[in-house]
């Protein structure tokens, strides 16, 4: 792998010629020379290395320089714009270099049934509606940014005492009620049939459904097995069989065989990929049904699987963890609150439960109704129950209920798209007030893609308004600035924020800040002027690149389960293209997803020498 690197590097680097690598040599001499030359070079890691052959070097320059890492604290560090030529030429490089054998697929890791989807599956499997995850410990995010990503869910001793309970509470329950019991017990003992016939029935009727594939007849006889072992009712040893079931690996995570040779994925993994991606659950009758005919490789199949599936009530839990964990807006109400005293209107469980589903909605409705995606920056509906619209101060002429429903958005509104959504307004202020700093790193992460680096350590915080004379906190935040390390970041993270002071922290229109009239200007490093919301929309739709991009990153990696590497990159990179030639339509970028070749393809699995025997290794006589 890596020696084709090399090769292609060698070969992009004598295209470019003295271009951008060069420049890109050059910012490591002067950044990085310092401490990273001569015989002893820090952390191993010599500059003198980085020439058009090294790959690997470039990709861990690349890294640390685009993290904030480098350079060190006490050392003078390169402009913003200067780190971010730097990062922007090296990545494009390196992705040239990772497509130029066209878009390979990666093994799909073994991964746990994160809290979500685990109840999600529990639910969908017995029948029951009750939360049989809510006692699991909470599951970190990792990947892309996600908690449905393999690397993070890990098995501990804890999740194996927490299963064991959440399985007999769910089959206790499931038994109990008759619609729930239909579900699963699928026979019963009568005088023609015997318990035992009754469990053989059951267990080979639920194994498939509860392992997302067919069972083996091993799988059959181990688990009739178990309930023959066992006394006392029908009930209790059909009970404590299926609990057996459900503590299975092959419940409890989702893991593909592998393949001697790269092929497409075979239609039940192919069946679990869709259900877990767009409903975060275990496949449905019909997709088993087709699965099982063979029916899921063809691609006019699959899209129209898609589109049901889009439309189906169970995508309402695909967007809610999808957009939640992507705006940061899931720990509303958790790690994030609002002062009650400075804001009480967000403890009203309307208003609250309405700011918290409409970026929810508004997102499932672009995917349902095949909207475009720039609607995400700049739209003329949302979704307003009867006191959101109250809370935003719009007047409409048909009267809302308490349940959430599209709205079309009159003139002068100051909503329309995610940056007027309280939602997002509030998870990027502080408790008491808003914040342009945390606004502007919201927008950079979460829209663009372009996160800034980590803040130098030792920095003081923003001093709060004292004395009689009244600041904004725009000035407060010039003060700030005049610190030239501090200066380099806020110049990028200021202005955007400073677009949206606004928004008060819960997103309410105001013209004042402590007395003072708003100054809502801005103008980024690269000259881009903007005064207040609307024409800030407008700049970011000037760089819909840089959002549709990230934005397809983002799903990729859920629907994936797992980080992105530079070689998924070219998957998105084709995605990106089709979006835009189909005018950014929210059904585009999800059937490019599911048709892309990290999603529809495996490769093969790696070949290992075989073990020799001890008698082999011995020295001969």
């Amino acid at each position: 792998m890596y020696f084709r690197l090399l090769l292609s590097f060698v070969a992009l680097a004598a295209a470019a010629q003295d271009a951008p690598l060069k420049e890109a040599q050059s910012f490591v001499k002067q950044h990085c020379a310092g401490c990273h030359q001569g015989t002893k070079p820090a952390g191993g890691f010599a500059v003198a290395a980085l020439d058009g052959e090294n790959a690997r070097g470039w990709n861990r320059a690349l890294n640390r320089v685009r993290d904030g890492d480098m350079p060190p604290v006490g050392v003078k560090a390169p402009t913003v714009a200067a780190r971010e030529k730097f990062v922007n030429t090296v990545e494009s490089s390196l992705r040239v270099v990772a497509c130029a054998d066209g878009i390979q697929p990666r093994p799909a890791p073994i991964r746990r049934l994160n809290r979500h989807e685990y109840a999600a599956t529990m639910r969908d499997l017995l029948n029951i509606h009750i939360d049989a995850g809510h006692a699991l410990p909470a599951d970190g995010a990792g990947g892309e940014g996600f908690d449905n990503a393999a690397e993070t869910l890990f098995l501990s001793p804890l999740h194996a005492e927490k299963y064991l309970a959440a399985a007999k509470q769910a089959i206790e329950y499931g038994l109990k009620d008759a619609k729930s019991r239909a579900r699963f017990i699928t026979a019963e003992p009568t005088d023609k049939l015997k318990p035992e016939d009754a469990a053989h029935h059951v267990i080979v009727h639920f194994l498939p459904r509860a392992f997302r594939r067919p069972a083996t007849p091993d799988e059959v006889a181990r688990y009739m097995g178990i309930f023959l072992r066992q006394k006392g009712s029908f009930d209790s040893r059909i009970a404590y069989t299926l609990q057996g079931v459900l503590l299975s690996p092959h419940f409890l995570f989702r893991f593909e065989e592998p393949t001697a040779t790269a092929r497409p994925v075979p239609d039940y993994a192919l069946a679990s990929r869709l259900s877990y991606f767009l409903w975060g659950s275990m496949p449905d009758d019909e997709l088993f049904s087709l699965a099982s005919r063979g029916k899921l490789s063809d691609p006019a199949v699959v899209r129209e699987q898609t589109i049901r599936m889009l439309k189906d009530a169970k995508s309402r839990d695909f967007a809610e963890n999808f957009v939640e964990q992507w705006l940061g807006t899931r720990e509303l109400g958790r790690d994030i609150k609002p002062d009650p005293k400075l804001f009480p209107a967000f403890y009203d469980a309307e208003i609250q439960s309405g700011i918290r589903y409409e970026p929810i909605l508004f997102f499932q409705e672009l995917l349902t109704e095949n909207l475009s995606l720039m609607n995400l920056l700049d739209a003329d509906f949302t979704f307003l129950t009867n006191k959101l619209q109250k809370h935003y101060g719009i007047t409409l002429e048909e009267k809302l209920r308490q349940q959430p429903k599209r709205v079309t958005l009159p003139p002068g509104t100051h909503r329309g798209g995610l940056l007027g959504m309280s939602a997002v307004l509030a998870v990027s202020s502080l408790s008491n007030r808003t914040s342009p700093v945390l606004r502007g790193k919201w927008i950079l992460d979460a829209i663009l893609g372009t996160p800034s680096p980590p803040p130098p350590p030792n920095v003081p915080e923003l001093p709060e308004h004292k004395g009689a004379t009244p600041t904004t906190l725009r000035a407060r935040l010039e003060l700030h600035r005049q610190n030239p390390t501090c200066a380099s970041c806020h110049n990028r993270l200021d202005p955007l924020g400073f677009a949206l002071e606004n928004y008060d922290v819960l997103g309410l229109w105001r013209t004042t800040d402590n007395g003072l009239a708003i100054d809502s200007a801005g103008e980024l490093p690269d000259g881009a002027r903007f005064d207040g919301p609307e024409e800030l929309k407008q700049t970011l739709i000037a760089r819909k690149d840089l959002f549709i991009r990230n934005l397809t990153t983002k799903l990729l990696g859920f629907a994936l389960g797992r980080g992105l590497n530079r070689e998924d990159s070219c998957a998105v990179d084709q995605i990106v293209a089709d979006l835009r030639r189909n005018g950014f339509k929210g059904h585009t970028l999800v059937h490019g997803i599911v048709e892309s070749v990290p999603f529809r393809q495996q490769p093969a699995a790696p070949v290992t020498a075989p073990v020799k025997k001890t008698s082999q290794l011995r020295e001969k006589p």
